[in-house]
């Protein structure tokens, strides 16, 4: 059928379909668009939304703080969404937060090479120093520190200065030229025994011309009795030709001159120096190894090494006298067997105390020269030590 026409007539039914599927077309390809512009603007909004997304859940969580207070009644689910939204958005934010400082504590990381390099250039400094005073570098034994270690040092001699007042080198001299022989001799013997040998080796040969120019064998023949008298013997003419050709007979006060000398070293050097020309040195010989050892002042065995460690913790012009104190406690209280130590004055402040006879009457037993009523070393001892009970060694004919 078809539609009436507006002048009161009727179209066909043909036009009326096809107008009808005219307009169709139209309205659904403009519906289409106005659907793809809804889409796009939608795709459109959250990126609009994406930069702020960090803000704009913080202000809805404000705003979501605000609302329970001032409107308590009312209890929407959207007001908890945004609250959710603002947690995950805090998270990520804290997380990006954590993210940029873990950066920083990563180079703080990295400059603590920079420190560590600073210590490595730092270290040769110290080496210097150690190497130019090798005593103070070495750390105490038994984990007592520097200072401590001092204190007790000088305790020590100080207590043996008032045990042994009257300490003096116990070899019988008269002059340099005497006590540098005489030390020489003293090399694996007592000094006893040197001192009753050398009285007639100097009554035959006064100075160092007259032993340079002596028969060998009739040195050797009087220095028998010290033990080593062939090596003893060929250090002795040989210093004596040295100071007569190079020294105009006279012993040399200097350390560099005295340690070229045959037969001569530190030991022997500081022994002259000290004794002979008043200048300060320590003398390294046995005893006193052995006792800076057991008293802890160094764990060093080398002579050299054990002078300049002790050496470092005392004043230098302290040095001659503390190698008597610390000799002739060796030698009287202190032995190398079995110690005294039940009759040591020094006892508290051993920390060897104990490797010896600590019982007090038995340890009286072990004394020698004055302190056990026995005679000295010396046949010619000092005045001050005959002042306080010492008794001269008798000579060797008297044996």
């Amino acid at each position: 059928m078809g539609e009436q026409a507006p002048d009161g007539g009727r179209k066909p039914a043909k036009a009326a379909r096809t107008a009808a599927a005219g307009k169709g077309p139209a309205e659904e390809t403009a519906a289409p668009g106005k659907t793809a512009a809804k889409k796009t603007a939608a795709a459109k909004a959250p990126a609009k939304k994406k930069p702020t997304a960090g803000k704009a859940p913080v202000k809805k969580t404000a705003r979501a703080e605000k609302t329970p207070a001032e409107k308590p009644a009312a209890k929407k689910t959207p007001a908890k969404k945004p609250a959710a939204n603002a947690a995950s958005a805090e998270k990520p934010a804290a997380e990006k937060t954590a993210a940029k400082k873990t950066p920083a504590k990563k180079s703080a990381v990295k400059k603590a090479p920079a420190k560590k390099s600073a210590v490595k250039k730092a270290a040769p400094a110290r080496k210097a120093v150690a190497e130019a005073a090798p005593a103070a570098a070495v750390a105490p034994p038994g984990g007592e520190s520097h200072a401590a270690l001092v204190r007790r040092a000088r305790r020590i001699d100080r207590e043996l200065a008032e045990v042994y007042p009257y300490a003096h080198p116990e070899l019988d001299f008269e002059n340099p030229f005497q006590l540098v022989v005489a030390t020489v001799l003293s090399a694996q013997t007592t000094d006893l025994r040197v001192n009753q040998t050398t009285p007639a080796l100097f009554a035959k040969y006064p100075t160092p011309e007259d032993l340079a120019a002596a028969v060998p064998e009739e040195v050797e023949e009087i220095l028998r009795p010290t033990g080593f008298f062939r090596a003893k013997t060929k250090s002795v003419i040989g210093l004596s030709k040295a100071l007569a050709e190079e020294f105009g007979g006279e012993v040399p006060g200097r350390l560099e001159d005295l340690v070229k000398l045959p037969g001569v070293g530190r030991k022997t050097a500081f022994v002259v120096l000290g004794n002979a020309f008043g200048r300060p040195g320590i003398t390294v010989d046995t005893h006193f190894q052995r006792l800076v050892r057991r008293w802890q002042w160094t764990a060093e065995t080398e002579p050299d090494k054990i002078e300049a460690a002790v050496g470092a913790l005392f004043p230098k012009s302290d040095w001659t006298m503390l190698s008597h104190h610390v000799i002739f406690h060796g030698r009287r209280i202190c032995h190398a067997r079995k110690p005294a130590c039940g009759a040591c004055p020094i006892a508290p402040l051993c920390p060897a105390y104990g490797e010896g006879e600590t019982d007090p009457e038995k340890a009286k037993k072990l004394l020698k020269y004055e302190k056990g009523g026995f005679p000295g070393q010396r046949l010619n001892p000092p005045q001050s030590y005959l002042d306080a009970g010492g008794r001269p060694a008798p000579p060797a004919a008297a044996g």
